[in-house]
């Protein structure tokens, strides 16, 4: 080899390796960065609310991130803020898309909008298109979940992954513990009964709070407020958040299991396991049904919403699942 040839070839390799130096330290103080940032309250998650004008209405979503897109699908009766604690810890990795389903959190649909869990999948992909986005990896929990689901039956080319949380599924749709919810929407005192969290936090914590969060002491004032308040805001919203629940039954999942039995989408399940709504069976019928599944793993003493007070291992599994170390 000449000596012009290997000082070209030397210094070109030198340059690359700097350069790969340089990424690599730009991406580690991107993700310390994002380590470090103070934790998203409400008001700065309100402050980031964007909407997209879809044919179902002005749908609510929270977007954090580049490249790759993740979509965080949360349940009832929360909204996108849910996912608050995984976006400051992942958007380093993803571009998040956080959206509020139809009838919940601050989305705005007319009168008359299905509300159901397959209309929730059809504004998904229309949500997507308005952004631009191709295939996402799918982090869902409870309702969100079924949605997912669904998604993913009708989409499969856009799902990379999905990593679901405690939720329905085909045999346990809806579940005996959310039969309450539906009976008073059904009632028509729903609503009523919700929004007396707003003056009675309380009351929120000792009920709704001890139900669904390992400790409800921790739900705070401002995140109760951000969930309830736009639930009740008008008696559009009132009702269409009684819709909401009235369409979890009859069973969104009824016969899609042969075509989950098909997928070839990855799958993680992480479990709370003192869920008192959805059963530990469930997380294991999931296991079984999915081909691809990558197992279960089971939170101790983690209620349904366990999400959103153990952000850092929700984190941990979506990029171990996502292939990022």
């Amino acid at each position: 080899m000449k000596r012009r040839q290997f000082l070209q070839l030397t210094g070109a390799a030198l340059a690359g390796g700097v350069a790969g130096v340089c990424m690599a330290r730009t991406d580690i103080v991107r993700r310390a960065t994002a380590v470090a940032m103070p934790p998203t309250d409400a008001s700065a998650f309100g402050k980031a609310r964007r909407f997209a004008e879809l044919p179902c209405g002005r749908i609510a979503y929270v977007e954090r991130g580049a490249g790759e897109a993740a979509l965080f699908l949360h349940g009832a009766p929360l909204n996108g803020f849910q996912w608050r604690g995984a976006l400051d810890r992942l958007s380093a990795h993803r571009r998040c898309i956080a959206p509020d389903f139809m009838g919940l959190g601050y989305s705005q649909v007319p009168a008359g909008q299905s509300l159901a869990a397959d209309a929730q999948a059809g504004m998904l992909a229309a949500l997507l298109d308005a952004l631009a986005v191709g295939k996402v990896d799918i982090v869902a929990s409870d309702s969100g979940g079924a949605v997912a689901q669904l998604f993913l039956v009708r989409h499969p080319e856009r799902v990379r992954s999905l990593l679901l949380t405690n939720c329905d599924v085909e045999p346990d749709s809806p579940p005996a513990g959310v039969m309450p919810a539906i009976g008073m929407a059904r009632a028509g005192t729903l609503a009523e009964a919700t929004a007396r969290w707003l003056t009675d936090k309380a009351l929120a914590r000792s009920t709704f709070g001890a139900a669904v969060y390992r400790d409800p002491a921790r739900l705070a004032d401002e995140t109760i407020e951000y969930y309830v308040t736009p639930l009740v805001s008008s008696p559009l919203r009132r009702a269409q958040y009684e819709a909401f629940h009235i369409a979890l039954a009859p069973n969104p999942l009824a016969g899609i299991e042969a075509a989950l039995r098909r997928s070839a989408v990855p799958v993680r399940i992480v479990w709370g396991a003192a869920d008192q709504v959805f059963a530990l069976a469930d997380a294991e019928y999931l296991d079984h049904t999915f081909p691809q599944s990558r197992g279960v793993r089971r939170v101790p003493d983690a209620k349904l919403f366990f999400p959103e007070e153990l952000p850092d291992l929700v984190a941990e599994e979506a990029r171990r699942l996502w292939g990022i170390g």
